[in-house]
């Protein structure tokens, strides 16, 4: 699977557990939340459009970093 990095807003635990709900809730992923750096590391065959939209339903900006 390809693996993708973005950055998400998180501050909190709050922050990264609402991402990983999101997550949960697409499926077909599987994701690690690195929260001092503000980044979470997905592994998808979803588009990185879908995964850029899902993330932003956390309400935190998020951004694409690129492919890891």
């Amino acid at each position: 699977m390809p693996k993708h990095e973005f950055f998400v807003g998180m501050t909190c635990e709050g922050c990264s557990n609402a991402t990983s709900h999101v997550l949960f809730k697409l499926g077909g992923v599987e994701f690690e939340t690195d929260l001092p750096n503000k980044k979470v590391k997905i592994d998808s065959e979803h588009t990185v459009d879908t995964l850029l939209n899902t993330l932003k339903k956390t309400g935190k900006g998020a951004s694409y970093l690129g492919n890891k």
